[in-house]
């Protein structure tokens, strides 16, 4: 009943307060264009949107779609303006910002761009091009933020443009900037070989400018990336320290404690808390702390941290899902989860998690056609999604034994190699050795 009533108050309120908070435009930051650079200086268009996105984080009017959600890359390999168009009005984005980068002579010759996408209208608007040779770059580009935010008429007061500068110019070591850029192109890729080159390059950044708090925080997401928690941890630390006004440090150390196996459940609440002191509209630190709370059982105190990051943020998706997971697991709400997990997916069709959970709660309702239908769009996503195989596997057995016996083999292949997987793929090895049992006795029947 507790929690039944804490959703009655969030849909109740979620309206009212979502008009009266002050509206904010979702923005899509992508690289700039460097086709006309040699391949050697190409990472400097990626560079320009690496500045762009560390700087405007810290305005409440601006919400980044997040850089997962690109994905395809144009045909043509640069993001120009009607590839720019596209991309927004896939993403439904408000603004998209990009632009140009060539070469003058001695000098990089940066040219910024945005368009303003209003339903069927377009706004394009070009902004004062900016000169800098090569060395000084990260100088050059520091007030590039600030820029936009004017132009977009955006108010700031003297201390966010501040904050706003500073974070933009996190470091005046060109080689140093652009060992961060190359680090964080290589993460994007995401694969295991990716993963190791982006530590190098970062963990050379890093040795450039001891003082990048960027660059310490990236490498910190490379190595959680590739399971070296503490790694990671150590990393988050170092960033804090050198910048406690760095939020992103304290709720990704909160997203550690979270899901460490010894339920570190009040150190997440307090991390979470620590980021959100820092920047109150931090919408993903509030589903952190409301998933804190929601793993200490506190049901309301998590559905208010929830509403908050709705409020500041109501195009999160994870919001959504960390709804449908308290439905979900009190069982009662089973219309509510749905309707939870649907809303993240129509906000991201690209987040897995929430088919995840989708599929979960219909597999829970026994709804098989309908859980193996998500599962496989996560599947087809991502063909190595592991706990996506699984379930797959798990439903299947209730519907067609032969292909239930095929996911698993499939699953245990691609499970084997991973050490955080073996007591699943032992469980997968009695699955499929029964259904096998299973269908020889069908057949010498």
């Amino acid at each position: 009943m507790a929690i039944y009533c804490a959703v009655a108050a969030l849909m109740a309120v979620l309206a009212v307060e979502a008009t009266a908070a002050v509206k904010a435009r979702s923005v899509l930051i992508l690289p700039f264009g460097a086709a006309e650079l040699g391949s050697d200086e190409q990472w400097v268009g990626e560079g320009v949107a690496q500045v762009l996105m560390l700087g405007l984080v810290h305005t409440p009017s601006l919400l980044q779609v997040e850089r997962s959600r690109i994905r395809p890359v144009p045909a043509s390999g640069v993001w120009d303006e009607q590839a720019a168009q596209q991309a927004g009005k896939t993403l439904r984005a408000d603004l998209v910002l990009f632009g140009e980068v060539k070469r003058a002579g001695d000098e990089l010759s940066i040219q910024p761009r945005y368009l303003e996408l209003r339903g069927d209208r377009l706004e394009r608007v070009n902004l004062d091009p900016v000169a800098a040779p090569a060395a000084a770059l990260p100088e050059k580009l520091r007030g590039l933020p600030v820029a936009y935010a004017r132009s977009l008429k955006i108010p700031l007061t003297d201390a966010e443009a501040t904050r706003m500068h500073k974070a933009a110019g996190a470091t005046s070591s060109a080689r140093a900037f652009e060992g961060y850029v190359r680090g964080r192109l290589a993460a994007y890729r995401g694969t295991q070989e990716a993963n190791e080159a982006a530590v190098d390059l970062l963990a050379r950044a890093i040795e450039l400018d001891a003082q990048f708090v960027a660059a310490q925080f990236a490498l910190g997401v490379v190595h959680q990336a590739l399971g070296n928690r503490w790694k990671a941890a150590a990393q988050y630390r170092a960033a804090a320290q050198l910048d406690p006004q760095f939020p992103e440090s304290y709720k990704a150390l909160g997203d550690l404690f979270l899901t460490a196996p010894r339920r570190l459940y009040d150190q997440a609440v307090e991390a979470y808390t620590k980021a959100l002191e820092v920047r109150p509209f931090y919408a993903e630190a509030y589903v952190g702390l409301g998933d804190a709370k929601a793993a200490k059982g506190e049901v309301d105190g998590a559905v208010q941290a929830y509403q908050k990051a709705l409020l500041h943020n109501p195009l999160n998706p994870k919001v959504y899902v960390s709804l449908g997971k308290i439905y979900y697991a009190e069982k009662g709400l089973y219309f509510e989860s749905v309707n939870a997990y649907k809303k993240a997916i129509d906000l991201d069709p690209g987040y897995l998690d929430a088919r995840m959970g989708l599929g979960e709660v219909y597999e829970e309702k026994g709804l098989y056609p309908e859980a193996i239908a998500e599962y496989k769009q996560v599947v087809d996503q991502d063909a190595k999604n592991t706990g996506a195989l699984y379930n797959l596997a798990l439903v299947y057995e209730k519907v067609d034994v032969k292909e239930s016996i095929a996911l698993w083999e499939r699953y245990i292949q691609l499970a084997s190699p991973i050490p955080s997987e073996k007591d699943w793929v032992d469980v997968a090895r009695l699955h499929l050795r029964k259904l096998k049992s299973q269908l020889d006795k069908e057949k010498s029947n």
